[in-house]
């Protein structure tokens, strides 16, 4: 006989867990002396639930592996919520597991009990409170196998704490061999003949790319066929984004110099889209035809209908395409390599401004030349986040972390966080604004002590700046979105950390350098100004339309 909660971190382990981010409470207490025993699982501590979250995400993210963070009940569960619809949403492996209260019996009323099964569900793929210690080992199980089928996403596990101390012999079920279902014969011809057919083609990489194998089929492609690619926000990086076939990031939902690139494809190839991110173009009655690769059928609206459908591992379906069709001597693709050779011109505006504080163009080249080709940057949300989109061209997949799906605020330094823990060995970056930085900011002293080697730069505005974007271009009044700071640089001092604050704009390259090649925890206090956002990112975009 063992206790349930013995039995729960067996099961853990059996399914490969290495990490269980967050904060217990009175009522999983059980849970973490259960835990204190594993030698194959490490708890990180942090100081909020809400970055127990997100790390738990992003480790899914980077693995096709679960997540798993734990908390106590009421104000602990809901600290989860916004991780929770950041890993529903983003397609990211996570499993939260959340104390309550004896469910038997108890002497303490109500106090602090919400109905966190029920809030949970709509926000995640799986939600259940175990009754039983019996049922342990089949409802871990089935948890994370729905959390890391396709669509992956998050599931919740209420474990209250009369049933963890329950005995039991119940046994671990192993984790069964899976393999994803292939697309049919039928719908890969036809997609082969539709695309050997098209006079100018081009692929569409989105989040539902974004896997190993994918990655490497969809290289092979391009490679051997020719065919031009553009990607998402959440496909960055799937293919070498320096491959000189790279038409662009589709950072923006449209006007912009990628979307002339589209345009100018009489078929696009659309693989893993996922209607959560903006969408990269809109189909129209008539127009452009699409083929829609992916793991589930399309969502049909009204700008997304595709004409033809392939339906399976998207992996494979890129393998078979690739063995089916042959490079055609009537493919074209001169109009999209007059917008490419436009829009490289265009990024390259801006890059050696020196004015201070630091335009995004520039901050976006100096970032990208002090980070090696293997480095991770993980965005918070902001306006520079449309810029490193755009301007930065991330040569290996998961190297650009950002969220376009619920793109939250708050995620940038946890996110490098479990970075770090998955590869100590690169060179990892936290790119925040203020606002964003200071939302979860307390969690720099975990990183302290965990003895991590990681960067945090705080673009500083003082304000919520793409908000305030946003209000200048509705033509309202400049209010209501500016803020005091604290001097980052005392800040960070305060954790541990070691505090920089960048004076010039040639100071920039040199505190990233020190930075990134000295151990610990650093923060850049980076002051930049996106007073010019409009006027660069619609600049140049006439000239283009011209050209064509």
């Amino acid at each position: 006989m063992k206790t349930a909660s013995d039995l729960f971190v067996e099961a853990l382990e059996a399914e490969g867990v290495e990490y269980v981010f967050g904060i217990p409470g009175e009522e999983n207490l059980d849970m973490l002396d259960s835990l204190s025993r594993s030698t194959k699982i490490k708890l990180i501590l942090t100081r909020h639930e809400q970055a127990a979250g997100f790390m738990a995400a992003t480790y899914g993210r980077f693995t096709g592996k679960t997540g798993v963070c734990m908390a106590t009940l009421g104000p602990g569960a809901t600290n989860f919520t916004t991780a929770a619809a950041y890993a529903q949403l983003g397609g990211m492996p996570m499993m939260m597991v959340t104390g309550q209260k004896p469910i038997r019996r108890s002497k303490q009323g109500r106090f602090q009990i919400l109905d966190v099964v029920e809030m949970m569900k709509p926000i995640t793929k799986f939600a259940h409170q175990l009754q039983s210690a019996d049922n342990i080992p089949s409802r871990v199980r089935e948890a994370i196998r729905l959390a890391e089928q396709e669509k992956p996403g998050a599931v919740h596990i209420e474990f209250p704490e009369d049933i963890a101390a329950d005995d039991t012999d119940a046994r671990v079920i192993p984790a069964s061999v899976t393999r994803r279902p292939i697309a049919e014969e039928k719908a890969i011809r036809a997609a082969a003949m539709r695309i050997e057919a098209a006079k100018a083609p081009i692929l569409v990489i989105g989040a539902g790319a974004n896997r190993k194998v994918t990655s490497r089929m969809l290289t092979k492609m391009v490679t051997e066929k020719g065919i031009p690619f553009v990607t998402t926000q959440l496909g960055k990086g799937v293919v070498d984004e320096c491959h000189p076939l790279f038409m662009g990031c589709a950072a923006l939902s449209a006007n912009d110099f990628v979307h002339r690139a589209i345009q100018a494809a009489d078929l696009i190839i659309n693989v893993g889209h996922d209607v959560i991110e903006k969408p990269p173009f809109f189909m129209e009655l008539g127009g452009t035809e699409v083929i829609h690769v992916s793991f589930n059928t399309a969502e049909v609206d009204p700008v997304y209908f595709p004409q033809i459908e392939v339906i399976g591992d998207i992996g494979n379906s890129i393998w078979q395409l690739n063995e089916t069709i042959h490079a055609q001597s009537h493919w074209d693709f001169s109009r999209m390599m007059t917008v490419k050779a436009a829009h490289d011109a265009n990024i390259a505006l801006g890059n050696d401004d020196d004015r201070f504080p630091v335009y995004p163009q520039r901050l976006v080249r100096d970032v990208r030349a002090a980070m090696p080709n293997d480095g991770i940057i993980c965005l918070d949300n902001g306006v520079y986040k449309i810029w490193f989109a755009r301007n930065y061209p991330a040569a290996m997949p998961n190297t650009v972390l950002l969220d376009n799906a619920l793109a939250t605020m708050g995620a940038g330094l946890p996110s490098a966080m479990a970075a770090h823990l998955l590869h100590p060995q690169r060179k990892v970056m936290a790119i925040c604004g203020d606002g964003g930085f200071m939302m979860n900011s307390q969690e720099l002293e975990t990183a302290v002590r965990l003895g991590m080697n990681l960067t945090c730069l705080v673009l500083n505005d003082s304000s919520y700046g793409m908000i305030r974007w946003k209000q200048a271009n509705m033509g309202l009044k400049d209010w209501g979105l500016e803020y005091n700071n604290p001097d980052f640089v005392k800040y960070a001092e305060s954790y541990g950390a070691r505090g920089h604050r960048v004076s010039s704009v040639d100071n920039l390259s040199e505190v990233l350098d020190t930075c990134l090649s000295e151990p610990g925890v650093h923060l850049i206090d980076c002051p930049v100004d996106y007073s010019e956002n409009d006027e660069i990112l619609n600049r140049r975009i006439k000239e283009i339309s011209e050209s064509l």
